[in-house]
């Protein structure tokens, strides 16, 4: 159970607070093309500027590396919030981040105003959470706020280091929801408890899969990890993506399994094509019969009747990764399937990021879930049970 203080834990009138949101949006030709990080970070600096806080924001956006790209600049961001919150904020314009400018706009700033800092990634230090920046950055604030999930599994400079200069560091509500849903939700589940694992590869959810094993009562596995399985228990699988590697694992996950009473479900029936392609030529077979050129890209109708049934009772449900090439229509069943089911359920449906979370947006069923994480890695590794960087370094309750 992870109780860490939040912002409302504490008032911050007066007092200088830096904020690390997420605003690593996507930019093209400097226009910004989804505003959902943005967005999400509203209510946390809406709370700090009603409490007459002074306000520092910062972020990184991209990979520049270390050294200043212009096209990285967050100065778009720092319009579009202004738009979005009614009220100015400040644009530092500094290559070094924490330089005379951030320095001079924040010494000039007034109770509830608001500043941003730029990229902070422009700093080679940032990511190998180097003392020089943590100390520049910690330089500025009283109080330290990380509001962003998305790097919460990275120690970094902006969300890490600099939490051992300042005497306050607490959470945003982004990352309150976060650790409250993700965190809390698999360490104390309303039964019964479900979880769904797709995605392209087995090695990628090993410790995912090993750690679920221990806490849920059904584990449903599609996606192209499916077919690891498939052909460990000595199934055709073609030319479907397979981890020769990774059988005896899938063989000993099966067992324990067995062992611990956990429901474990595989595909009984695929959608096969011919070529990874939306084009290709397509057919639906059982689980053993998967001809040598075809590649498995779709669980089947009898699985997707498998799977939603298997869901109908459920009382807690994390789902990570689809069930097929979704972004191909003709390989988008699955996947669809199970975010209708998930829609209409009455429990708590947590969506764990990355693809899973653009698949339930695509698809039109976001606003019926409970919780969409906006970290892909970082919810993953809340799910394999890791403690969380990012959130172990804010102070405890």
């Amino acid at each position: 159970m992870l109780n860490k203080k939040s912002v409302d834990d504490i008032n911050v009138k007066g007092k200088r607070v830096l904020v690390r949101c997420d605003f690593n949006v996507p930019l093209q030709e400097g226009k910004i093309t989804d505003e959902n990080r943005l967005v999400a970070a509203l209510p946390t600096i809406k709370k700090l500027v009603a409490d007459g806080g002074k306000i520092i924001l910062c972020s990184h956006l991209g990979k520049p590396k270390g050294e200043p790209k212009p096209e990285l600049s967050l100065e778009p961001v720092a319009k579009r919030l202004t738009d979005l919150l009614g009220q100015e904020v400040k644009f530092a314009a500094d290559p070094e981040v924490v330089g005379p400018n951030a320095k001079a706009a924040v010494e000039a700033m007034k109770d509830g105003e608001i500043v941003l800092l730029e990229n902070t990634r422009y700093r080679a230090e940032e990511t190998k959470n180097g003392e020089a920046f943590s100390k520049d950055l910690a330089s500025l604030a009283d109080v330290f706020v990380n509001d962003a999930f998305g790097t919460a599994h990275r120690a970094h400079c902006s969300n890490v280091g600099i939490t051992q200069y300042v005497d306050t560091a607490v959470v945003g509500y982004l990352m309150q929801k976060e650790i409250d849903f993700l965190g809390n939700a698999v360490d104390k589940p309303e039964r019964p408890f479900v979880a769904i694992l797709g995605g392209s590869k087995v090695s990628s959810k090993i410790s995912v899969i090993n750690n679920l094993l221990e806490k849920v009562d059904t584990l449903i596995i599609g996606g192209g990890m499916a077919y690891t399985f498939l052909s460990a228990l000595g199934e055709k699988v073609g030319n479907s993506l397979l981890e020769e590697d990774y059988k005896q694992y899938a063989l000993d996950m099966l067992k324990k399994a067995e062992e611990k009473g956990v429901k474990l479900l595989i595909p009984i029936d695929n959608v096969i094509a011919d070529s990874f392609s939306n084009d290709a030529n397509i057919q639906t077979v059982g689980q053993d019969a998967i001809p040598d050129g075809w590649l498995g890209l779709d669980i089947g109708p009898k699985t997707q009747q498998l799977y939603t049934n298997a869901l109908k009772d459920a009382k807690t449900v994390v789902w990570n990764g689809p069930m097929g090439a979704f972004e191909m229509s003709n390989f988008a069943a699955g996947t669809v399937a199970v975010a209708k089911e998930l829609a209409q359920l009455d429990a708590t449906t947590i969506i764990g990021g990355g693809d899973s979370a653009a698949a339930v947006n695509q698809l039109g069923f976001g606003d019926k879930m409970t919780h969409i994480s906006t970290g892909g890695g970082a919810s993953l590794e809340f799910l394999e049970g890791k403690e969380l960087p990012g959130v172990a370094a804010a102070n405890d309750k």
